[in-house]
């Protein structure tokens, strides 16, 4: 559904533009971790907003990028404006870490507070770009950010072939990293006949996708407060990723806020990386039994944790 030539323009155009992160193995545990929480921004989402903006038209660019985050996407939009030459306005839940605010402001976006939560901030952000006839740049709804989160497949893929057959636990909210790195894994599978198991994770606090894939609806889905804040909010209800996940998912788990913190506590004691909640989503399933013990690729999508949180949870699960 998503065309394998926009996985491959997506790797060319980002080549030197963002960096090709760490993937380590722990042959104990038998995990292979791919550290997005060492890309530029501290975050996967750099690739697919930048994949977007580099796309565009001269005068497109000067129309302005507009877009609504938990954090994370709006420092890859800001980081693309910045490349790009093109103003950014990102609207963001007055509730946003405070970190993740002062890093889009520090890559020179101007940033809107809105009350309530991510999806009022989206809504907030559509309308704007509508009035204003700027450019829209969704977090997953879109298929080169799709395309350009994918590229983390192809780098995991090339550098440890014998990944494609083994199970990959991959963060999910919107869908934009799952359903890149599903198409990632379906185009290796073309070529070379591999059976990779692709396992989505939720926080039990913002389960919306996981309600698509299994009830096929998230209007029963209550959203609470939760320490992985990159996975808030309800999926657009025409969104490209809801097909996508479906076709490329056998599973979306769900993980606890305790089994989170743990999962934070244990990558920086064990692996001295310093991750966000929404990245240790796929480690805290490992962990927490949630899945089986078997040979895995973890993505760790991000890293931009408040620091007085990260202190009060390492002194917690020390």
């Amino acid at each position: 559904m998503l065309p394998p030539e926009w996985l491959h323009a997506a790797s060319q155009r980002l080549d030197g533009k963002i960096r090709r992160t760490p993937l380590t193995h722990d042959a104990a545990r038998g995990l292979y971790l791919k550290w997005e929480n060492r890309q530029k921004t501290g975050s996967f989402k750099a690739r697919g907003a930048l994949n977007r903006a580099l796309i565009l038209e001269a005068w497109e660019r000067e129309m302005g990028l507009v877009t609504a985050s938990a954090g994370n996407h709006g420092q890859g939009v800001a980081l693309a404006g910045q490349i790009i030459g093109a103003e950014t306005r990102v609207f963001v839940s007055e509730d946003a870490p405070a970190v993740k605010i002062a890093a889009m402001r520090e890559l020179g976006a101007r940033v809107e507070l809105v009350a309530g939560g991510y999806h009022e901030a989206e809504e907030a952000g559509l309308a704007y770009a509508k009035r204003h006839d700027a450019v829209w740049i969704s977090p997953y709804n879109d298929g080169h950010v799709i395309a350009g989160q994918g590229t983390i497949a192809a780098e995991i893929l090339d550098e440890a072939p014998e990944t494609a057959e083994m199970t990959w636990l991959v963060p999910l909210s919107g869908g934009g990293l799952f359903s890149g790195i599903g198409a990632g894994l379906a185009a290796q599978a073309q070529n070379k006949s591999a059976t990779a198991r692709l396992v989505g994770v939720q926080v039990e606090a913002a389960a919306f996708m996981h309600g698509f894939f299994y009830r096929g609806t998230q209007a029963d889905v209550r959203e609470s407060p939760s320490i992985a804040d990159g996975l808030n909010g309800a999926v657009e209800e025409n969104s490209i990723t809801i097909p996508l996940v479906k076709k490329y998912a056998d599973e979306i788990v769900l993980v606890s806020e305790e089994d989170v913190a743990r999962a934070i506590a244990f990558a920086w004691q064990n692996y001295g990386e310093k991750v966000e909640g929404a990245g240790a989503v796929g480690l805290a399933a490992v962990l927490s039994g949630k899945v089986p013990q078997e040979p895995s690729v973890v993505i760790i999508s991000g890293g931009n944790i408040q620091p007085d949180l990260h202190d009060e949870i390492l002194k917690k699960y020390a």
